[in-house]
């Protein structure tokens, strides 16, 4: 599989099969997200879309591809679903914890984070839109991917490890709204077996952002960024020691084949 990275949390899997499964989609303000994959002829190849929770800088781009793609399937936590569904979204499918889906050659499992979740905070009254997720990616005859989603750190990813048996992590690791790259580290040493572990919820710097203009616009209205840019290198540091699990950072933009097998 290849996995695609569009952002500080924004994620696009290409299976074998060649379906796209895309998490969490933020295109306004992304300085991650070079402009060809907003564009309508890359959102059409999009077959389904995973939320890990309601935060405008995960969910604010789900219009951009319903526009272009009106019936792609849409998977998210019961309560961001529903409102979803009485917002007129019409592929939802509604997960919670230890659910499942079964795709074309790829089966997903809700798992829990530890993490905040609203929905609309950027646009009126926040609105409560469940908890925090991450899942569980097992594509048939290839890697298992365990994606954290937002989260603190937690004993539930001992568990995750012992039960689905990863072997690649996407980790939240930027500190502040997230666990950092401590927290991280720890999780990498002493929860998880993975044998590649990814940096996420990190942002690019002014100088290698692939969209200097959304960059200065979400440095305008969210300077506490800042806090959470070029984090990547903290984690490949401190797991330097480690040597069952690689770090790889992926750029903004960039895209890495995965074969382990």
């Amino acid at each position: 599989m290849k996995i695609l990275r569009l952002g500080h949390a924004m994620y696009v899997f290409t299976t074998k099969q060649e379906k796209k499964f895309l998490v969490d989609p933020f295109f306004d303000m992304n300085p991650g997200c070079p402009s060809e994959y907003a564009e309508p002829d890359y959102l059409a190849t999009i077959d389904a879309v995973f939320l890990t929770h309601g935060h405008f800088d995960h969910t604010s781009g789900l219009n951009k591809i319903l526009e272009v793609k009106p019936d792609v399937l849409v998977i998210a936590q019961y309560e961001l679903a529903l409102i979803l569904m009485q917002q007129g979204v019409k592929n939802v499918y509604p997960l919670n914890f230890g659910g499942s889906i079964d795709l074309e050659g790829t089966s997903v499992t809700m798992v829990k984070a530890v993490h905040t979740s609203s929905y609309g905070e950027t646009v009126g009254t926040p609105v409560y839109a469940g908890e925090a997720c991450g899942y569980i990616f097992d594509f048939k005859e290839d890697v298992t991917l365990y994606h954290s989603g937002d989260t603190a750190i937690m004993m539930d990813m001992k568990l995750i490890q012992d039960l689905y048996e990863p072997d690649i992590a996407i980790l939240s690791s930027s500190g502040q709204f997230t666990m950092g790259p401590k927290e991280a580290a720890y999780a990498v040493n002493h929860l998880l077996n993975v044998k590649i572990v990814i940096p996420s919820h990190t942002f690019p710097t002014k100088e290698n952002a692939p969209s200097k203009e959304a960059m200065e616009q979400l440095m305008s209205s969210f300077p506490i960024i800042e806090n959470m840019m070029d984090k990547d290198k903290e984690l490949a540091e401190l797991l330097k020691g480690n040597n069952r699990t690689k770090v790889l950072a992926i750029g903004y933009g960039e895209e890495k084949e995965i074969n382990l097998h």
